[in-house]
């Protein structure tokens, strides 16, 4: 008992130093910028105190609950030998988890209101959920082929650029995001712990090489399907009734902006929530594990705790969020673009991306994993720190992408061009991880954030549509840190090389 509690302590420890870059970015804009004391400072205080502790239980979960099931399923199904059973419970992991996460879901309410009607929100989300259930099956089969991810990913990305000449101007930046949204919090460690297991299984494949790469199929695939759906619609649907004005939207984004207030059946509500979107999942792996592989979950106390801990840590996660970070990350989002003081708002932009995805629960379990398999050669935390500074860069960069009223797709094209470039010059070893980080920077803690940016950014120029204009920064929120983990091997390999001494010496350090 006293160990455990040492380890969550030391959990919590870490939960408020990855915290501390938020708290510093929000306690300079407030106090500098913006030169007042927020109303509800208490709750602000109490709710990123929650966050904390949601994020200390969230991880414990993981590496109690889902890692171990995750790899565990993965090994079972490498020893029954079976492709199609292990395939269709990729398809099948990817499409339930997806077809319920409430970012695809406000995605999706706000590509029907940008298409007059056109597009179906539910056929939306079917079409993105397919998508990523594709995905994660390609993405498993591809380890089991051997082959280097860098050919599917690159080959995506043509296909990518080929179809957006083709889509609809008012999907484009839609499509984008759709791919940034689609991984959740629970489903990235799931995935992350099938790619491993299954490659750790397999004779001749490497964990730190193939394991990875599953969650960078996931946020790839929607942005073609959707793309593909914009353009079946648009050429052949008829429109609907006339949207709602962009107004009513901003106002939504807005009424977050204020302070959180608790109800029995409000905390009941959200915990279900939570425990509905987690249901999917749980669903899928133990009919697979009882009915498939015939076989009981080895330590079964122990995987429920871990999986308890992952919902009452969401559940905090969450609830802390609401009381702390977006009422005030979001009033100083839309107060710096009321101020038309666009540098202010590149650097906020820069500084909230860094900050929050140093925070990502997704982006942690994916680094402790990394870390894990490379033996320690990849420290979690300068892989999140690198992470972070791609998605800082990318935010900054698409605001002011929205400010210049520059199109999307040639950003977005030219960052794959650079992405097939780096591609070739980087590590074997990095590029899987590279890959993966993009979809998992984009999730909880940083999408209603740049959200309100890129919708409040957009409303106040005139010369921008926010319905088209305020939406891609998750885009671009995706794609650098591909950029900046890939550069970051390139370096690292470039500098070994540079520090390398006689073969005797590096012989005598490898002992």
């Amino acid at each position: 008992m006293k160990e455990s509690l040492n380890i969550f302590y030391g959990d919590l420890k870490n939960s408020f130093k990855d915290l501390l870059p938020i708290i510093i970015v929000v306690a300079l804009f407030q106090g500098i910028i913006i030169q007042a004391v927020p109303e509800n400072l208490a709750s602000i205080v109490i709710g990123l105190t929650i966050v904390a502790v949601g994020l200390a239980l969230f991880i414990r979960g993981l590496e109690l609950g889902i890692f171990p099931i995750g790899e565990g399923l993965a090994i079972e199904f490498a020893k029954k030998g079976s492709v199609f059973w292990l395939l269709l419970f990729a398809f099948t992991i990817g499409f339930s988890t997806t077809v319920a996460e409430p970012a695809l879901i406000a995605i999706a309410d706000k590509a029907a209101l940008i298409s007059n009607g056109l597009i179906d929100a539910f056929w939306l989300r079917m079409t993105v959920a397919l998508s990523v259930g594709f995905a994660i099956a390609l993405g498993t089969l591809r380890i089991l082929l051997g082959h280097p991810i860098a050919y599917y990913i690159i080959t995506g990305y043509i296909l990518v650029v080929i179809v957006t000449f083709f889509a609809p101007r008012e999907i484009i930046g839609l499509a984008y995001d759709s791919g940034g949204v689609t991984t959740s919090t629970v489903t990235v460690p799931l995935v992350a712990a099938l790619g491993i297991g299954l490659s750790s299984s397999i004779k001749g494949r490497n964990p730190a090489i193939d394991g990875f790469g599953l969650i960078a199929f996931a946020s790839l695939t929607p942005m073609i399907f959707v793309q593909i759906y914009g353009i079946i619609v648009y050429n052949l649907g008829e429109s609907g009734p006339a949207a709602p004005v962009v107004t009513e939207i901003l106002e939504n984004t807005k009424a977050v902006a204020t302070a959180y207030t608790f109800s029995a059946m409000d905390t009941f509500m959200e915990l279900l929530g939570v425990i509905k979107d987690v249901a999917p999942i749980l669903t899928v792996i133990f009919f697979f594990q009882y009915i498939i592989i015939k076989k009981p979950v080895a330590h079964l106390h122990k995987i429920a705790t871990g999986i308890i801990m992952v919902i009452l840590g969401l559940y905090a996660f969450i609830v802390g969020l609401e009381m702390g970070l977006f009422p005030i990350g979001e009033t100083i989002a839309f107060q710096l673009t009321d101020m038309g003081n666009y540098l202010l708002i590149y650097l906020f932009a820069f500084l909230i991306g860094f900050s929050t995805t140093m925070a990502e629960p997704a982006l942690l379990a994916i680094a402790i994993k990394a870390e894990e398999i490379s033996e320690g050669k990849i420290k979690q935390n300068i892989l999140r720190m690198i992470v972070a500074l791609g998605v800082a860069i990318g935010i900054g960069l698409g605001s002011y992408r929205i400010v210049a009223g520059d199109p999307i797709h040639y950003y977005i094209i030219a960052g794959y061009i650079l992405v097939i470039i780096f591609t070739y010059f980087a590590p074997k070893y990095i590029i899987p991880i590279a890959y993966d980080s993009g979809g998992v920077t984009t999730s909880t803690v940083t999408v209603p954030l740049v959200a309100a940016l890129g919708l409040g950014l957009a409303e106040n120029l005139e010369w921008c549509d926010p319905l088209i204009d305020g939406f891609g920064l998750i885009a671009f929120a995706s794609l650098f840190p591909m950029l900046t983990v890939m550069g970051y091997g390139i370096h690292a390999e470039y500098y070994k090389k540079k520090q390398k001494v006689e073969p005797s010496n590096i012989e005598g350090e490898a002992l």
